[in-house]
């Protein structure tokens, strides 16, 4: 539209043509010859569309950014990187101090990026990518060490179940010689049969 904007009438009908839904309804609503020239047309559309403007924002925001006490180390360098990405011309130096400073100082990455201060934006976060992937593996570790530890607890929990019962026969049992007498019920039928009739019983 370089070519035609000295034709204000052809600048305003274009520019109407480029709107989308919402903004065409917004355009109809405009009272009847109220634009007069491209300029005027400029300023209501931008008086009623300012407040979508994303503000533009600066590298010093990246000292916002904290690790959260329950996020994991990829999801708080994902989030990172989201936002650095919003950054036009982000300096690398201090996206890589913001970093550091967002992760606590106990942690195990914080350490190895103070040792080391003068890496770049692309070392920092390689050494980051290779502390969530150990992260990852520890925490997978530890949950299959909880597994197996409370699958062996169960067992010993049936094994002593087990242990108990069969005291509780022995106990219950007459000693050998004693003047009690074991008592058994006799079947009139072959057990197979009975086992046949039973078997779809709880």
């Amino acid at each position: 539209m370089i070519l035609y904007k000295a034709d204000d009438d052809l600048m305003c009908k274009v520019f109407a043509m480029t709107l989308g839904e919402a903004a065409q309804d917004w355009f109809c609503t405009l009272p009847s010859a109220s634009i007069r020239n491209f300029k005027k047309l400029a300023r209501i559309f931008t008086k009623e569309y300012t407040s979508y403007k994303m503000v533009r924002k600066h590298a010093d925001h990246l000292f916002n950014l904290r690790k959260k006490p329950n996020e994991s180390l990829r999801d708080y360098l994902r989030r990172f990187k989201a936002e650095k990405a919003n950054i036009i011309g982000c300096n690398h130096q201090v996206a890589s101090l913001a970093f550091k400073k967002g992760l606590p100082t106990e942690h195990e990455l914080y350490r190895e990026l103070a040792i080391t201060p003068s890496q770049t934006l692309a070392k920092v976060f390689e050494t980051a990518e290779r502390y969530a992937l150990w992260n990852n593996d520890h925490i997978a570790a530890k949950k299959a060490s909880k597994q197996v530890d409370h699958l062996i607890k169960q067992a010993s929990q049936k094994s002593n179940k087990f242990e108990h019962k069969a005291q509780d026969k022995r106990i219950s049992r007459p000693q050998e010689g004693g003047s009690e007498t074991e008592t058994f019920s006799e079947f009139t039928i072959p057990i197979n049969q009975i086992l046949a009739q039973v078997k779809d019983k709880p």
